[in-house]
């Protein structure tokens, strides 16, 4: 490159730079400013533009300008105050019980407001009637006037906050004095005096004559004693007034004797005397002793009474241990005035009872316990019929019975060959394959009663596991009785009945078709299928521990 070339390219390049300053220079600031800022003359007089965010934004002034939360900047509102921040600004509000002193809703500090205390005293009736007014710094209190007490509350309240109030001070009706009348009206406030004087026929003996009603709501005399001409009711040894209306006075034995004899009325005569009553009370000594339950249903109990009616509550409480949620709780009120009362109960069966009773003017009390036991269940509603078939069908409906869950069904075969006698009562439960009896019989079933249906079919020798007995099929060609016995056991104690169900004759599905088989035309497969089918059962009744669980058809009303 030469000198010449070289020049060219120098002055080429200083052109290029001084043309970007010149565009520099006329670039316009103030359109680049945020919208939220203002374009305003340098400072260092540059004689240049700049971009400044407006009052209540922070920023660059030109790429951002964001709001500027002076409710964050201290206690900006002054005192009792609450700081609201707004877009680009804010305001201040006072808190409840003050108010700004330029009366308006908000405001803004810059202009000398402030929050002052509010006089709520100041209304009338703030504290509702018989309330008196505490004005405190930012709130108020209320406290009763004298006359009235709190309600729903204590003191101080606050009615706006608390539901608590005043009530003026009643004393409820005045009350009365025997023989004297009242004179003033009535009137039940706080501080009411009420006067009183003796009826006619009647003179004042001592005693203050006025009621005033106090601060506690009560009355407070008279005392005022009125006396007829024949004095105060006479006294009967171990007896209190009844009645009296200074003339005549009816008397009763007081608690713990009884009226032995004699007449119960007192009588002022003419001369101002009383004919005193000849009420002979005696002191009642009576006890419960000896208390037993007879045939689980009555109690029986030396009362030691002397021939004085008593009256006695009899709670008792009865609870099975076998049914959780059974519960027989009832109370009775009996009267007697027998030596050795007796009273019969409708105790149910299978319950442990706890039975109290108390006497009540003595208030003498025993307690006995009792345990009843299980009733003979009843037997289920079945139709006696005779049927041919090695897995006969029978039915039955239950009957009804409050202790199913500790009761349950046991259905027997018996050959009618040898049958003598059967003992429903004996407790044996042969099995098929034991052979305890010396008749043959088993327990081809057990069903459990609790939560079965109220109607059943049941199929003998469905070859099924019924508890832990084998549904067994009916030998062929052989007749047997088939016996239902209902059982109950609770405890030691159990009860059974029994009820003959059918009578039935094996026939084996093999003669069946030996018989269809002769009628129609012998074969060798029907021979075969015979032959199997034999085979199959015959496997079936020597292994038992293989059969399927019990199916029971049953159905419920």
């Amino acid at each position: 490159m030469t000198v010449v070339q070289a020049a060219l390219c120098f002055l080429m390049i200083q052109s290029l730079f001084k043309d970007i300053r010149v565009k520099a220079d006329t670039v316009d600031v103030c359109a680049s400013c945020h919208q939220n800022a203002t374009c305003d003359d340098k400072t260092d007089g540059s004689g240049g533009k700049v971009c400044n965010c407006m009052y209540g934004f922070v920023g660059n002034g030109r790429t951002y300008c964001q709001d500027k939360d002076e409710c964050q900047l201290g206690q900006i509102c002054g005192d009792h105050t609450k700081c609201h921040n707004t877009y680009g600004s804010y305001y201040c509000t006072c808190l409840t019980g003050y108010s700004p002193s330029n009366h308006m809703n908000t405001f803004i500090p810059n202009d000398g407001t402030y929050c002052h205390d509010i006089d709520e005293c100041g209304v009338q009736g703030v504290c509702g009637e018989g309330g008196l007014c505490h004005n405190t710094e930012g709130d108020f209190t209320c406290s009763c006037q004298t006359g009235y007490t709190v309600q729903d509350g204590s003191e101080p309240f606050n009615p706006n906050r608390d539901a608590a109030y005043c009530k003026v001070i009643d004393c409820g009706s005045p009350p009365s004095v025997l023989h004297a009348e009242q004179l003033s009206a009535t009137i039940t406030h706080y501080n009411s005096e009420l006067q009183y004087s003796c009826r006619e026929g009647f003179q004042r003996k001592g005693g203050q004559n006025s009621s005033v009603c106090g601060l506690d709501g009560e009355w407070h005399g008279p005392s005022l004693v009125c006396e007829a001409h024949c004095g105060p009711a006479p006294e009967v040894p171990h007896a209190e007034v009844a009645w009296d209306n200074s003339t005549a006075v009816i008397h009763r034995c007081v608690k713990g004797h009884y009226r032995h004899t004699g007449s119960d009325i007192s009588i002022c005569d003419i001369t101002g005397n009383w004919q005193i009553a000849t009420l002979h009370c005696k002191e009642l000594k009576l006890t419960i002793n000896d208390l037993v339950v007879i045939n689980e249903r009555c109690l029986r109990w030396n009362a030691e009474n002397e021939g004085y009616r008593e009256k006695y509550t009899v709670t008792f409480v009865g609870l099975r241990d076998f049914e959780q949620l059974f519960s027989d709780r009832r109370k009775k009120i009996f009267s007697s005035s027998a030596l050795w009362p007796v009273l019969c109960l409708n105790l149910l069966p299978a319950t442990n009872y706890s039975i109290t009773i108390t006497a009540e003017s003595t208030r003498a009390t025993s307690t006995v316990t009792a345990n009843t036991s299980i009733p003979v269940p009843p037997t289920p509603e079945i139709k006696y019929s005779e049927v041919e078939a090695s897995s006969p069908i029978l039915k039955l409906r239950k009957s009804t019975n409050t202790l199913d869950s500790i009761c349950m069904y046991q259905v027997f075969v018996i050959p009618v060959e040898g049958v003598m006698l059967f003992d429903c009562s004996s407790s044996v439960s042969p099995r098929f394959l034991a052979q305890q009896r010396c008749d043959g019989g088993y327990v081809t079933a057990q069903i459990q009663l609790g939560g079965l249906a109220a109607e059943i079919n049941f199929t003998i020798g469905d070859q099924q596991l019924y508890g832990d007995f084998f549904n067994a099929p009916l030998e062929n060609g052989k007749d047997y009785y088939v016996i239902l016995r209902t059982v109950c056991q609770w405890r030691k104690s159990r009860t059974q009945s029994c009820v003959i169900w059918a009578k039935a004759r094996g026939t084996s599905y093999i003669m069946k078709m030996s018989a269809l088989v002769t009628v129609g035309s012998i074969s060798a497969v029907g021979s075969v299928i015979v032959m199997g089918y034999w085979y199959s059962w015959y496997c079936k009744k020597s292994s038992p521990r293989f059969f399927s669980a019990p199916i029971l058809t049953s159905y419920t009303d």
